[in-house]
This record gives C-alpha cells, sequence and structure tokens, in this order.
C-alpha cells in the first residue's frame, strides 16, 4: 500500500520532455498488459488506444494539438477512444464465461440481452457518456501503469479532435476523448504541484 501512494505522489502531468528518449512497443505493451486489466461497465473494455510513434504522424498531432511542443517532445502520442457501440460485443465477451463453465447457456443469453438492452434503451447520448466514462477510467491506469514502469505522462484535451480522427482514420464509432503524451520529463523545469483543496471542501458524508 505504501508503494501505492508513493506511486500517486510521484504522478505528475508531464509538461516538458527531454527528446531523443524513444519507447518501444516491448515496454508500451508492458503497460497495457495492465490496463486491460482495470474496471469497465458491464466489462464491455470500451477503451481503445492508438499509440502514435512514427515521426511525421506526431508532427501532425502536435498540430492538431494547437502546435504544443511536449507532443512533439514525447516519446509517444497516445490518443484513447471510447468505443460508443461496445455494448455490441457483449457476447464475443461473455462468450469465454460461457465456454469455462462458469455460467451455463441460459445465464450466458441472460447476461448478453440484460446488457444489450440496457444501453440499446438510453440512446446516443447514453452510449457517448459511457465511451467518456469508461475510457477516462483506463486512461487513468494507464497513466499511473507508465509511471510506475518510469515513464511520465500528460493527460490533453486540448486538441481538435475530428482532426486527430481524419490523420489516423480513426472511425465515428469511437470518442476521442483524451490525448496522453508519454515520454521522460525534463525534472528541472518541473514546476511545484498545484494547489489542492483539502478533503473538506469536496467530500461529505451523510
Amino acid at each position: 500500500m505504501a508503494d501505492f501512494i508513493e506511486l500517486v505522489n510521484k504522478r505528475r502531468s508531464a509538461s516538458n520532455f527531454l527528446p531523443d528518449k524513444p519507447i518501444t512497443k516491448k515496454e508500451l505493451d508492458e503497460i497495457f498488459n495492465v490496463v486491460k486489466l482495470g474496471p469497465s461497465a458491464f466489462n464491455l473494455q470500451h477503451t481503445n488506444y492508438v499509440v502514435v510513434l512514427d515521426p511525421e504522424k506526431k508532427q501532425k498531432m502536435k498540430d492538431a494539438a494547437n502546435g504544443q511542443y511536449k507532443v512533439e517532445s514525447s516519446s509517444a502520442v497516445i490518443l484513447v477512444l471510447g468505443d460508443k457501440q461496445a455494448f455490441e460485443q457483449a457476447a464475443d465477451i461473455y462468450k469465454g464465461l460461457n465456454l469455462l463453465g462458469v455460467i451455463n447457456k441460459q445465464e450466458y443469453d441472460l447476461m448478453v440481452n440484460d446488457t444489450v438492452s440496457f444501453y440499446e434503451e438510453r440512446g446516443q447520448a447514453f452510449h457517448r457518456d459511457e465511451a467518456i466514462r469508461n475510457a477516462s477510467l483506463s486512461a487513468m491506469l494507464f497513466m499511473l501503469a507508465a509511471k510506475e514502469k518510469g515513464w511520465d505522462t500528460c493527460p490533453m484535451i486540448g486538441f481538435d479532435s475530428d482532426k486527430v480522427k481524419e490523420e489516423l482514420n480513426i472511425s465515428d464509432q469511437y470518442e476521442a476523448v483524451l490525448m496522453i503524451t508519454i515520454g521522460k520529463e525534463k525534472t528541472e523545469s518541473r514546476k511545484p504541484r498545484g494547489y489542492r483543496r483539502p478533503t473538506s471542501e469536496f467530500v461529505s458524508y451523510q
């Protein structure tokens, strides 16, 4: 538990990265293998990630992010996507439970029907909200897992999502929730942590 508290304390939003610090696909996969264990509503695993390593594509991501230098100096740019149609994959996702004998065929059919019906009854605005909620949960775990592996990150909303989706050929099925830059921070340029409200201001008990 002490290690986790230390990890949370060390994680900061990095605004300035050391250039020329490459990150490998193997290192990224180690992070994503932790991320896949994160929670999601109905275990639908709404979140998809697009990792941009190519320098030319990174430059396009920088342009879409209003020229922010941290996009260019980062080791990789991660686009966090929320799948607005994730519920349509319920049958495939739950199939393993049935095959392993954890649930029988009747229970499997009921799980699929209940999940799909729950989403279909609530409409497209709910699908978008769910994509954002679940992708945000996953993104936080990504940043903590990255820090545990020695990488610094910064979550970003200051980008043109339509432009990014066009450049990366991403369909409208996905909501571009966040852009995350990852790399090695220039610690000498780090500013003090921003003010944090005391818990009495944001927690109430009833």
